[in-house]
């Protein structure tokens, strides 16, 4: 919480008198807000961008649709980038049927000795 508020995403919070912080329902929605787009793997800036826009009820959603349409992207291409680890590492498994480390596939692939 107290990066958030460092950082500007979050307004800080009221002191109580005995000087702990005292969080509004409006802080708890905005948390929510950030916590579930940081899982959703938007960036800080992007958190930011999103909170900035969701204050304007009645604007037009196309940009925050566009954010999104990139973080989908973003997310694709790191499915396909781990697609492709998973077969070389189950290729490179598959190719190991040795039973000692100098006669290892996996041990030779991976120091470029193919």
């Amino acid at each position: 919480i107290r990066y958030y508020e460092r950082e500007g995403i979050l307004p800080r919070a009221d002191r109580t008198g005995g000087n702990y912080r005292d969080y509004s329902p409006e802080h708890l929605a905005a948390l929510t807000f950030i916590r579930r787009a940081r899982e959703l793997g938007f960036g800080m800036e992007q958190v930011r961008a999103l909170l900035d826009l969701s204050d304007g009820a009645d604007k037009p959603c196309e940009e925050v649709d566009l954010m999104v349409e990139a973080q989908l992207a973003e997310v694709d291409r790191k499915i396909a980038d781990l697609t492709r680890l998973r077969e070389e590492l189950s290729r490179m498994l598959r190719s190991c049927q040795a039973e000692r480390i100098g006669e290892c596939r996996v041990v030779e692939s991976l120091s470029g000795r193919r």
